[in-house]
């Protein structure tokens, strides 16, 4: 039987391993789009850079509208 305190550690691992993937992805995506104002692209790269997951959900809600079409 799984003891409390093990699945919990087991389950904040993987929130942290996919809140990682989520913000590479971001990143990465940030890096590979042309955005309509040059120096969006600089503000959602630090904006992500520094703000970690919270970034890159700001960027998944408001960021990807400003890309080119």
């Amino acid at each position: 039987m799984i003891d409390t305190a093990s699945s919990m550690g087991i389950l904040s691992m993987a929130l942290m391993i996919g809140s990682f993937i989520f913000w590479a992805w971001a990143l990465i995506d940030i890096l590979k789009s042309d955005f309509k104002d040059s120096i969006n692209k600089l503000i959602w790269l630090l904006v992500v850079f520094f703000l970690y997951a919270l970034g890159a959900l700001l960027y998944v809600i408001i960021g990807r509208n400003q890309k080119k079409s």
